[in-house]
This record gives C-alpha cells, structure tokens and sequence, in this order.
C-alpha cells in the first residue's frame, strides 16, 4: 500500500492546513500510511493521528537561497528514502519544491490547487511544475478554466471535507457577528468593518468577532478606532474549538476578495448560521450559497450591499433561521469520508489500479 505524503508549508492553522488534518486522519484510520511534509515550518494547529508521520524540511527562506538549498535537499532525500509514496502537494509552492526535489525520481504527483489561481504572481513556473503532476485538483470549475489548456485537460473538481464535531445548532441567537480567517489583505476585514460601521448605526447592541491571526492586526484594530467602533469589535485570535464559540451567533460573515473554497464558511452553514459571503472569484462561495435560499451572496468590496446584508438577518431573524436549516443540509454532502473516497478513486484511476483503503463502512 503506498504511503500518501501530504505536502504544505506549515500548519499554524487556516483552511488548507484543516483539510490536509482532516483526510491525512482519515487515511491513517484506514489503515494507509500517511505522511505529511512541511517545508517551511514545524506548527501543528491540528490535532494529527499519532500513526501520521510529520516531518519538517526546515523553516521559513525569508528570501535566502542557502535556506531553500537546504529545504531542496531534504526534500529529496525523503522522497528517495520514500521511493514509492505519492505525493499530494497542496500548495503551489510545495509543487515546485517537490518538483524539483522529486526530479528523475517515480512517484505519484498530486496537485491540489487551494486558491484563485489567477493571483499567484510566479504563473509560469507554476504551471511548468503542474504540469509535471499527473492530475491537479480544483475546488471549482472557474478554478479550472482559469489555466492553460494542458493543465485543464488534466485537471477535475473535488470540494472540501467537513467534519463539524458541533450539532447545528437552533436556539435563541446572540447580537454577535462572527467572521474567521486569517489577518490579511485577501480576507479583506477592512470591508467588513466598513460594513459594520454602517450597520451598528442603525443596529445597537451588536459585537463583531474576529477569528484569526494575521500581518494586519495592528492596522485592523486602527482602523476600528477611527471608525468609531473599537468598543464593539472583539480581535479573537486563533481558537482551537472555533466552532463551538461561533455557533450560537446571529449571522458569519466571510468579506474575501478571493478564496479558494471557505472552510469556515462551509462549517458555519452545517452549524446552521445564516452565512453572509462575497461572491468572490474563483466561485466557492456561489457554489454552495444559493442567494436566499440557504445563505445571502453580496458583490465583493461592495461595504453597503454587506451592511445591507446585515442588516436583513437582524430585522429578520426568522428568515435567517431558514437559511441557516437549508445550510445544515451541507453536512451529508460533504463528509470527509466521502471526499478521502473521491480522491482515493482519482488516484486509482489515473494509476490504473484498485483504490487503497477504500472506505468499506
């Protein structure tokens, strides 16, 4: 059976990281060795099987190409000391590295694209190593089509697992507005305290929750202070139960300018939130939203359309309640054996072979 090694470079917690916990746990129930590769860190927000082997290549380059050298070189020697392992690079920067660390090596290559392709800044390099992988996985269609032809042709869409440990949850809902994401210009938490600024006007009584870590604190918090509205707006950090702490909110908010998949925004509809989301590109969003039926989608950087949003949920919070019912409808969807299976099937078919450990349940 080979070993399936997930490679990324660290996990200090965001969505890609949950995901690779997510079915590297699930393999190893199986039964399937698993590793899981970090190239630029030794984090571990997740809790990992204890059978999951973890091995660090080195830390963050910063830029030093000495640092990169180095990470190459134990990058290869693992990928020679594990001569039959696939690998499964969920990262654009773990393609290359593998790429070039796995060269004249045979191994299976996964990719997994995580992001809206279109921003990455180092497209022909990338799209070199894609397409030395013999299958790249997108969470969307927009996500497939925004790459050259070779690449197309290779490539097929599996979404995120979910695995909420929470029960949707269906009682009195508190004045809190969550969000969760990292502390940067992607998730763009300027727009959403634009948005709610204008919304606590008309709207008293309200907090807004951030969840995550990130470069622009410091600056997020400034900008809450000259809105005016720093006394309502509560900087969480990180947190390890996320989904107990957000659950009994009135509404999540997800303000991206982009995003591959949202897990966040995933877990808070199979909790049951009524979930406000940008449709922003590569089309997550609008992919698993359906505008009024199961959650509200608003037009990226529009801050009037997201208060507007907002503001509906509030003055109706039965309305929100229907939306958050038809959202919990996600969680049979997408469970993470099912998804483990549907990679599982890609891999045996492109190797031509039986699925390792499928699930037999």
């Amino acid at each position: 059976m080979e070993k399936i090694v997930f490679v990324i470079p660290d996990m200090p917690g965001g969505g890609t990281e949950r995901v690779v916990a997510l079915l590297a746990n699930e393999y190893s129930r199986r039964g399937i060795p698993t590793g899981i590769l970090l190239f630029a860190g030794s984090e571990r927000a997740y809790p990992l099987d204890p059978r999951i082997e973890v091995v660090s290549a080195g830390g963050p380059s910063d830029g030093s190409l000495s640092v990169r050298i180095g990470r190459l070189r134990r990058m290869r020697q693992y990928y020679r000391e594990n001569k039959n392992c696939q690998i499964w690079a969920f990262s654009a920067m773990g393609t290359v590295f593998s790429a070039v660390a796995a060269f004249g090596q045979k191994h299976f290559f996964l990719v997994s694209e995580r992001n809206d392709p279109t921003r990455y800044d180092h497209r022909r390099i990338r799209d070199l190593c894609y397409r030395l992988a013999k299958v790249v996985v997108c969470q969307t269609e927009d996500a497939v089509k925004s790459f050259p032809s070779g690449i197309r042709k290779k490539s097929v869409v599996i979404p995120n697992p979910l695995e909420p440990k929470e029960e949707p949850y269906a009682g009195a809902r508190e004045k809190r507005i969550v969000a969760v994401g990292r502390l940067n210009a992607q998730k763009n938490h300027r727009l959403l305290l634009c948005a709610f600024a204008a919304f606590a006007k008309e709207h008293s009584g309200y907090v807004l929750e951030i969840y995550g870590q990130g470069e622009l604190e410091a600056e997020l918090k400034a900008l809450a202070g000259k809105l005016e509205i720093d006394s309502s707006v509560i900087f969480k950090g990180f947190s390890a139960h996320v989904l107990s702490d957000i659950k009994t909110a009135s509404m999540y908010v997800l303000s991206s300018d982009y995003e591959g998949i949202s897990n966040s925004m995933l877990e808070a509809m199979a909790l049951g939130l009524p979930v406000i989301a940008t449709d922003c590109p590569i089309g997550g969003s609008r992919m698993y939203i359906r505008d009024g039926v199961n959650g509200l989608l608003v037009p990226v950087g529009d801050a009037g359309a997201l208060a507007e949003a907002m503001g509906q949920l509030a003055d109706d919070p039965a309305f929100g309640e229907r939306l958050g019912k038809e959202a919990v409808k996600l969680r049979e969807e997408l469970t993470v054996s099912k998804i483990a299976d549907r990679f599982l099937a890609l891999t045996a078919r492109e190797n031509g072979g039986k699925p390792q450990g499928g699930n037999n349940e």
